[in-house]
């Protein structure tokens, strides 16, 4: 390899890898997604911004895991619909039952593209470092966020 030429992401690699992990575990692999325009989900099952895809082998047909993009085929309310996903914007894969996986970065410019159509807003969550509603000693560590009920949530660790 070249000293002008930059490796590839491992990014793919570590989405094909905690794949197979769930898949050889008996765990369901689910995909968390920055929706923009050039990701091809179906629009009423996006909240905001962002949607979660199980891409175990039972839920998917014709499952691609390409370095450069992610598509396969799953049923929505009853109806056949062909999923795409550019790699660059895969926030997570995790296994449902455990909440195990990783997280990546996604490009923020990206990202915010969809704000306009999603009805999101743009305030810190409550996991988010910058939350405002953090207050309390500044000595003490802040107490980590409670997930929702019902859906692990991944923390982004950079």
């Amino acid at each position: 390899m070249s000293d002008t030429t930059s490796p590839t992401s491992t990014k793919p690699y570590m989405v094909r890898a905690i794949h197979e992990w769930c898949t050889d575990n008996g765990l369901t692999p689910y995909l968390a997604v920055s929706v923009t325009k050039d990701v091809q989900v179906p629009k009423e099952h996006v909240r905001n911004g962002e949607i979660v895809l199980n891409i175990g082998l039972l839920a998917t047909d014709r499952l691609m895991l390409k370095n450069d993009s992610i598509s396969f085929q799953a049923r929505f309310s009853g109806r056949v619909q062909e999923i795409y996903v550019p790699m660059e914007q895969v926030v997570a894969i995790y296994a449902k039952e455990t909440g195990n996986g990783m997280a990546f970065d996604v490009n923020k410019d990206l990202a915010l593209a969809h704000d306009d159509d999603s009805n999101s807003s743009n305030r810190p969550g409550p996991g988010d470092r910058n939350d405002p509603s953090d207050s309390g000693d500044p000595s003490q560590p802040p107490d980590p966020p409670k997930p929702p009920a019902g859906r692990p949530r991944l923390t982004r660790v950079k």
